[in-house]
Parts: structure tokens; C-alpha cells; sequence
């Protein structure tokens, strides 16, 4: 099949791309660096063209409320450019649980954004993922200093990258679900049990000190982010890490 991967030269497009084409796809990567704007319409029309799915993996360059916005206008183009190319399949990558996290203004506009595939006109597939273990570094630096790092004890479920990748390459070769399919990674984890993990494994002699008001997951109740019924990927994190 020919399968425009929208965002195809970030983290998780660039390796969707790469698993595509191995298993005998023409899966074709477009991004603002090969000339598609997703926000003004720029070559939208081009890169969709002939394709029979188009997988979007764009994200807001935001987490805040403009987040809301940002999706609105790429869903709404991105349909328009799909419906009009007679695109299949259109697939996007979304959030386990974030519909369970309201006060979060990115987890509503992703949201937003399954709403608007769902009630679009083509066929139509949603992979919800839990949290990357790729980003851990970047969630500790949120609320760390020389000698503590201050996480809340919030379930996560951590899944890898070239997971997520395979997952979502693996249901854009597939038929439309027109629904959701859930993944995550093998074990679930309280963040500060992560934060201890990942530092350890760094030798890094700071102190995970849990605090229920530090940083963006402090706002989620309950194990909401995580789910074991999801479909389980093979990486874990000890793994990962080495």
C-alpha cells in the first residue's frame, strides 16, 4: 500500500516509516521540512495524493490550552486533504486514559482530536498509547534540583518507542478498526518508583522525594494512565535503560 505518514520524521514517524517499508509498504514520511504545513494546508493535497492511508503522528508544539486549537485546524485540514484524495484508512496515535484527565489542557485536545476523526468521514483507526519511556528524562527535569527529584506517586504503564512504532504500523497495514486499540508496556510503576530507577541506573545521587503536587501528573487520579487489558509490548524499562 502507499501510506502518507504525516509527521513522519519525528520520534515515532521516523520509525513507522522505517517498519512500513520493511514490510513492503510504499510508506512516504512528510513533515514542515519536506513542505507540508499542516496548519496553513501547504502541500497537504500533494502528499496525500494516490495514498490509500494516512497515518498522522504530528503533535501541538504546545501542552497548553493553544494545543486545543492546534489540533482542530490540523484535523480539520488533514480530513479535508484525505476525503478529498480518497484516502481509506486514516490512522492517529493518542493517549490511554486521556479522556480520564480533563484538567490537563493537551490530554482534552488530544481528546478533541479523536472526536473529530471519529466523526469524520473515512474509516478510521486510534492507537492510544501509555507514557514513552523515552521522555522519563524530560518528565524528572521537570521538578528536579542539585539534589532531589520531586514526583508524585501516579501508576504509569512505560512503553518504548520502536513499540509504540510497531503498533502503529502495524494497524495502518490493517483494516480501518473504526474504534480504539489500546498499548502499553509490560509493568506498571509509580512515577517516583521510575524516578529511582532511572537515576540509579544513571549514578545519579539525587533523592526521589515523592510529592503529590510536583509537576504535570499530579493533576491524574487513580491508575487511569495505565491499562492491563491493553495490548502488552515486549520492552521493559530495565531493558531499555541498558
Amino acid at each position: 500500500m502507499k501510506i502518507a505518514v504525516i509527521g513522519g520524521t519525528g520520534l515515532i514517524g521516523s520509525q513507522v516509516v522505517k517498519d512500513l517499508t520493511a514490510a513492503g509498504h510504499e510508506a512516504i514520511p512528510h513533515s514542515k521540512s519536506t513542505g507540508v504545513d499542516i496548519i496553513s494546508g501547504r502541500g497537504l493535497d500533494e502528499a496525500v495524493a494516490g495514498a490509500d492511508v494516512v497515518v498522522n503522528l504530528t503533535n501541538s508544539p504546545t501542552f497548553d490550552e493553544a494545543s486545543l486549537a492546534f489540533f482542530q485546524t490540523s484535523m480539520d485540514n488533514l480530513l479535508a486533504a484525505a476525503h478529498k484524495g480518497g484516502v481509506g484508512h486514516f490512522v492517529i496515535l493518542s493517549i490511554v486514559g486521556g479522556d480520564q484527565v480533563p484538567e490537563l489542557d493537551y490530554y482534552r485536545a488530544k481528546v478533541l482530536q479523536e472526536k473529530i476523526l471519529a466523526a469524520g468521514p473515512i474509516p478510521y483507526s486510534i492507537v492510544r498509547a501509555t507514557q514513552f519511556m523515552d521522555f522519563m528524562d524530560a518528565v524528572l527535569s521537570w521538578t528536579a534540583d542539585d539534589d532531589t527529584v520531586r514526583l508524585p506517586a501516579t501508576p504509569i504503564q512505560p512503553i518504548a518507542s520502536k513499540d509504540v512504532a510497531a503498533a502503529v504500523a502495524e494497524v495502518a497495514a490493517g483494516a480501518a478498526l473504526n474504534g480504539i486499540r489500546n498499548i502499553a508496556g509490560p509493568e506498571v510503576f509509580t512515577l517516583d518508583e521510575v524516578g529511582r530507577i532511572t537515576l540509579t541506573h544513571k549514578g545519579d545521587s539525587r533523592t526521589v522525594v515523592i510529592d503529590p503536587t510536583a509537576g504535570m501528573f499530579a493533576l491524574v487520579k487513580g491508575d487511569v494512565l495505565t491499562d492491563k487489558n491493553a495490548r502488552l509490548a515486549p520492552t521493559h524499562y530495565a531493558d531499555w535503560l541498558s
